[in-house]
C-alpha cells in the first residue's frame, strides 16, 4: 500500500513540474516543492498563477 501512495505522489510532482512550467515557472523548484506539498501545490498552481501573456 505505501509503494502505491509514493508513486501517486511522485507522479503528481512530476505532473506539477510540467505544469508549472507551461506556465513559465521552475519546473524543478515546483517538482521539490510539490514533493512536501502535494495535492496543495496543484492547488497553488491553477488558482494563483495565470498563462503567460500569448499563450493561446
Amino acid at each position: 500500500m505505501n509503494d502505491v501512495y509514493f508513486v501517486g505522489w511522485g507522479t503528481l510532482s512530476l505532473i506539477n513540474a510540467g505544469l508549472a512550467q507551461s506556465k513559465q515557472r521552475s519546473g524543478l523548484n515546483w517538482f521539490l516543492l510539490s514533493l512536501f506539498l502535494g495535492p496543495v501545490a496543484t492547488f497553488l498552481l491553477v488558482t494563483f498563477f495565470r498563462d503567460p501573456p500569448g499563450a493561446y
